[in-house]
């Protein structure tokens, strides 16, 4: 049988097309697997760097430096040395003195206890980790300091000496300063010259006793811890106050004198206690009179009644004078517009001279009234103080305590100045 050569070329080259899709299939299939298979060692591989940082995760081993701080349970106490198990980490050892002084800080301490020590040696000659108990005190100790003063909390304290600056004290077996500044009002040393010897003698006298303070400034790399009473005393303060009214009477002592006014301690119940809390009597509130020296009429350590003429936060103002009758209340059935009477000079300013007619009375004679009355004169080079003078009254404000003066002379001066007032 004889074939048409086109046909067999036809033929030929279907045979061709159909081994090459053969082998495209074959070569997508390979190609598949081949993705299949890299998919799957991906797979695996994400698998196993999950597991491994799980692992990184959960592992507790810890590279040691000198000065961390460290957990462990007292495995065994030999002599002078404290064995210290540290779990995974290995077995520290607490030696010599340091294991005394730190066990002796708490002496329920002993095997099986739990511990918190201090890294001061890694791994030294027979593989034990050198620890120290003292130091991680002083660690928490550090660490309640500044825990306190972020809470604002009032700590107990011992004085343990005291200076010219303020007083020496300590906190959680820390040293530290209380300033004469910060002192609470009833501590503080109110010494009338300022002399630093009597301030220092004053604050002696609170060695030995224990205060309330608050912490005022606390750092552990320059070893410094301020506090403060006063700061402390605020809240108390501030809750004794308000069981105090405006309007209230209050009996206490003199605890200092100064240039402007007087300091007035006086106690007050707060619950079951009784608090000491100190008010300001204001040199204008001493007295009806004018008063240049609060010293010439006040003294340390006198009993006196005050009456509560204002409170500001923890600032108690009192007033003396107020608790004594008015004399102005009664001034113009003393003193008459118009009349001429006996006064004697207490100060000059520039602005006139202070005249007091009695103890409690006094006036103003302005110096524009004097240079109206006598035009060529000055009235510093007329009148002196401490002496006695004619002086017509020109007004009355009783209730403002005001009265106008002016000077006098001639024949009715010289008359008023001889007679003996009936107010004498």
């Amino acid at each position: 049988m004889t074939y048409d050569k086109d046909i067999l070329d036809k033929i030929v080259e279907e045979v061709k097309q159909e081994d090459k899709n053969k082998n495209e299939k074959k070569s997508n299939e390979d190609k598949v697997s081949e993705q299949k298979d890299n998919l799957e060692n991906s797979k695996q591989t994400t698998e196993k760097k999950v597991d491994m940082e799980k692992l990184l995760e959960t592992d507790n081993t810890k590279i040691l430096q000198v000065g961390d701080v460290v957990k462990g349970k007292i495995s065994d106490i030999s002599g002078s040395i404290v064995y210290v198990d540290l779990g995974g980490i290995g077995i520290g050892m607490v030696i010599g003195r340091e294991a005394k002084s730190g066990l002796s800080t708490d002496s329920k301490l002993g095997i099986g206890s739990e511990i918190e020590a201090v890294v001061t040696d890694l791994y030294n000659e027979d593989g034990y980790i050198e620890l120290s108990i003292r130091e991680a005190s002083y660690e928490r100790a550090w660490d309640d300091l500044r825990e306190k003063k972020e809470k604002e909390e009032t700590v107990k304290t011992k004085i343990l000496e005291a200076n010219k600056g303020g007083l020496i004290v300590e906190i959680n077996g820390i040293t530290g300063f209380l300033p004469v500044s910060q002192l609470a009002s009833n501590n503080y040393p109110r010494v009338e010259d300022g002399d630093r010897n009597k301030i220092l003698e004053l604050l002696k006298q609170l060695t030995n006793k224990e205060l309330g303070v608050r912490i005022l400034d606390v750092d552990q790399e320059e070893e410094k811890l301020i506090v403060s009473e006063k700061a402390a005393h605020s809240d108390q303060e501030r809750k004794a106050i308000t069981k105090l009214k405006v309007g209230g009477i209050v009996e206490g002592e003199v605890s200092g004198v100064v240039e402007f006014g007087a300091f007035v301690k006086f106690p007050i119940s707060n619950g079951d206690d009784t608090q000491s809390l100190e008010g300001l009597v204001h040199i204008s509130e001493i007295a009806w009179q004018l008063i240049d020296n609060p010293k010439e009429l006040m003294k340390v350590g006198e009993k006196v009644k005050a009456k509560i003429i204002g409170i500001d936060d923890t600032r108690i103002s009192l007033s003396i004078k107020a608790l004594l009758n008015d004399p102005w209340n009664s001034i113009e059935e003393k003193y008459k517009i118009g009349k001429v009477y006996k006064g004697k000079i207490d100060k000059i300013n520039p602005f006139g001279a202070f005249v007091y007619l009695d103890k409690d009375i006094h006036g103003l004679a302005h110096v524009s009234e004097f240079q109206e009355a006598f035009p060529k004169k000055k009235l510093e080079e007329t009148v002196e103080p401490n002496k006695e003078y004619a002086w017509k009254v020109l007004s009355i404000e009783s209730k403002s305590h005001r009265m106008g003066l002016v000077l006098v002379d001639g024949e009715e001066a010289k008359k008023v100045l001889e007679t003996k007032e009936k107010s004498e």
